[in-house]
């Protein structure tokens, strides 16, 4: 059995008792599955793509950014950790439309990095896609 299925899930998604959910439980449903199982809103997008880069998941990366915005290749930072996800808000801003604010923590090359963004998202054919973010 991959040991991925039974541990935390990166993004640190809780349940209703406050407990981190397993990876299967939460973006796994999704990474593997993006064809078949889309994040059902925005916010999970977020979740299971920050998840995607710390498992250095490029075709899930790839597969979930809008075409319109899309990188022809993606490269991730050598030696980054990923340290932890945290959603500050979340918004519906049109029919089709979301924003997520977020703060990701990562260290690369000894020094902590915060990105914080607020990202958009648009849905088209009942499928969530990143669209692009701004540093607030």
């Amino acid at each position: 059995m991959n040991t991925l299925l039974t541990k935390t899930c990166p993004c640190g998604q809780l349940d209703a008792r406050r407990r981190p959910l397993n990876f299967e439980a939460c973006c796994g449903r999704y990474l593997p599955y993006w064809q078949d199982c889309p994040a059902p809103d925005a916010q999970a997008l977020m979740r299971s793509r920050y998840t995607a880069f710390v498992l250095e998941d490029k075709p899930y990366l790839l597969a979930t950014w809008h075409a319109s915005q899309r990188p022809e290749r993606l490269e991730f930072e050598p030696a980054a950790k990923w340290l932890g996800l945290e959603l500050k808000s979340f918004g519906i801003t049109g029919e089709d439309a979301a924003e997520v604010e977020f703060v990701a923590r990562y260290r690369s090359g000894g020094r902590g990095v915060r990105l914080h963004e607020r990202s958009r998202f648009v849905r088209e054919d009942g499928r969530w896609y990143y669209l692009d973010g701004e540093t607030p």
